[in-house]
């Protein structure tokens, strides 16, 4: 049986450090899904389909990942998905404490999908999409923190804006 397990997320927009996670699930699980959030009550500043393809187009060539996006609850799509885990990052200890909560609640909707928490790894420790969308948008250079693509749209973002 294979082993599927989901890797949520907004990807707004995808780091180098979520690639880091992708890879290093790969490891563990036979097939991993890139869950892209699709929430209409938050703005993004990439669409759900910029995101889906910015991530397509990053991990082509990666065998065993689909991407894919939902807007209900994550363990109802990982039943419809055969997935068994959900792949989650840990950077600090104030993401321990939101991640616990989340891994409990889902633990109660459905106790036949097991959270995996996998520390980031220390090269994108302190990444985050929401630091480089705030230094993109300030001029900053975020080469390095997200793969070449995703750093070419940063820049069309923010020189249309």
């Amino acid at each position: 049986m294979k082993k599927i397990a989901i890797y949520p997320g907004s990807f707004d927009p995808m780091t180098n450090g979520h690639l880091d996670m992708i890879k290093r699930g790969l490891r563990m699980f036979d097939e991993l899904i890139v869950l892209i959030a699709y929430n209409p009550h938050k703005s993004f500043l990439f669409s759900v389909d910029e995101r889906i393809d910015l991530v397509k187009r990053v991990i082509n060539g990666l065998d065993g990942v689909t991407v894919d996006s939902y807007s209900g609850l994550l363990v109802d799509y990982a039943k419809k998905a055969g997935a068994t885990a959900l792949l989650r990052g840990l950077r600090a200890v104030s993401d321990f404490e939101y991640e616990f909560q989340m891994a409990l609640i889902n633990r109660r909707l459905n106790r036949d999908v097991e959270t995996v928490f996998l520390m980031t790894s220390v090269r994108w420790f302190y990444t985050s999409s929401k630091l480089i969308k705030e230094a993109a948008s300030l001029g900053g250079s975020v080469k390095g923190l997200v793969p070449d693509l995703v750093l070419e749209k940063l820049q069309e973002k923010f020189n249309n804006r």
